[in-house]
């Protein structure tokens, strides 16, 4: 994998990481697009700590932050770093899917 893909890759996994954030995203998949202040309403977080942790989704490209009415923030996800994330992951499988399968062979013949 390309050295930019693994960071891509790091930075999902270190967002994924807090069980806060990916309460974030779970809430932004089913209710679609909302501000800061939406979200605190439908999570026991606080509006401010959800500030923080859209912020780190943005670095990490999860999010992305759209200009609303009245000024207010609106958060969409991005799918595309998960995209990359799941790549790295399946490179990593298929590495060891095929040392597995060696391995097997390997032990069969004995």
């Amino acid at each position: 994998m390309q050295p930019e893909h693994e960071a891509v890759a790091e930075q999902v996994f270190t967002a994924l990481a807090d069980p806060s954030r990916r309460a974030i995203l779970a809430a932004l998949a089913a209710g679609g697009p909302a501000t800061a202040t939406e979200l605190a309403g439908r999570l026991p977080i606080t509006r401010q700590a959800i500030a923080k942790h859209l912020n780190l989704l943005a670095e990490a490209g999860l999010v992305t932050a759209e200009p609303g009415e009245r000024r207010r923030v609106r958060y969409r996800l991005r799918s595309a770093p998960m995209r990359v994330a799941q790549q790295f992951l399946a490179a990593l499988a298929s590495d060891w899917d095929g040392r597995l399968d060696a391995l097997k062979t390997r032990l069969e013949q004995a």
